[in-house]
């Protein structure tokens, strides 16, 4: 299988040419975005790319390349140089509670618990709900990521990953269209880390919800995404600057049921890994 796939491809198993992402049941749709905070140097430029519905994408790609700002711009956050970016056929202009975002740092309210953190996003989605049906809606997402017994406790009583599982329920509660997530677990020790990602990965199958993820842990990517998006980084070269961009499409040919304790036995697993880590380490700067 890998053999014939890279042979058509001549560059990553499973590979897509940038630009040639699928669109079919797009969610989606970032067309030919840039970003430039000096005119002539752009971060990144011509960025293009899509997200089915349920599907889980990674972005991978060296500090520096853009993937925040991407992100952000994808979470109406900020804006870009050129380019457009469409969900569900509307332009994405500023943000919106369809789109729920979880950075590395959890952004809790310390003066709030943990049901009030959640309750003030259910809120914020449904002004029109009683009490009960906020309590209800919290405590469901709250058992969701495990966190019942601490679920009136401050954040300062909270350990980090129970942090940001609070965040993760807190996204989640609202029931966005997609969720974007910026290294949420980055922050984290491996164990962990680890937890969150099985109890993520339950979560979103049990919801079928579209995610868009920054990572820098390849194995994290692997474990987690559907395709993975590998980012160059903005070089000058002997032609002059070459702005980064997508520089590779890499569809994650493992069982979608995959889970981390077995992955490395997974056939394919060391192909798929060994080829990521060697773009990282000699292919992502831009040429």
């Amino acid at each position: 299988m890998w053999s014939d796939i890279s042979s058509r491809t001549q560059s990553a198993p499973n590979a897509i040419p940038q630009g040639k992402t699928p669109n079919v049941n797009a969610l989606l749709k970032i067309e030919g975005l840039s970003k430039a905070f000096v005119a002539a140097k752009p971060v990144f430029a011509d960025v293009s790319f899509s997200l089915a519905r349920g599907e889980f994408v990674c972005i991978i790609g060296h500090s520096g390349c853009g993937k925040t700002t991407i992100l952000n711009v994808l979470a109406g956050l900020d804006t870009a140089t050129a380019g457009n970016v469409f969900m569900d056929g509307r332009e994405v202009i500023g943000p919106s509670l369809e789109r729920g975002v979880v950075f590395q740092s959890h952004a809790l309210m310390p003066w709030l618990t943990v049901r009030q953190n959640i309750a003030f996003a259910v809120k914020s989605r449904w002004p029109d709900w009683g009490k009960a049906e906020v309590n209800i809606h919290v405590e469901k997402f709250v058992a969701m990521v495990g966190l019942s017994p601490a679920i009136d406790k401050k954040p300062a009583q909270l350990s980090g990953g129970m942090k940001q599982r609070v965040g993760i329920a807190r996204a989640f509660c609202i029931q966005p269209k997609m969720l974007l997530l910026d290294e949420p677990f980055g922050a984290l020790d491996a164990l962990t880390r680890g937890t969150i990602q099985d109890e993520l990965m339950t979560i979103v199958r049990q919801t079928q919800q579209t995610v868009f993820m920054i990572t820098h842990d390849v194995d994290e990517a692997i474990l987690l995404a559907d395709r993975i998006l590998l980012m160059s980084n903005g070089n000058e070269s002997e032609a002059g600057y070459v702005p980064g961009g997508i520089a590779e499409v890499v569809v994650n040919p493992l069982p979608r049921a995959r889970v981390r304790a077995s992955l490395h036995h997974l056939d394919g697993y060391y192909e798929l890994r060994n080829h990521i880590v060697d773009f990282l380490v000699s292919r992502a700067i831009a040429h």
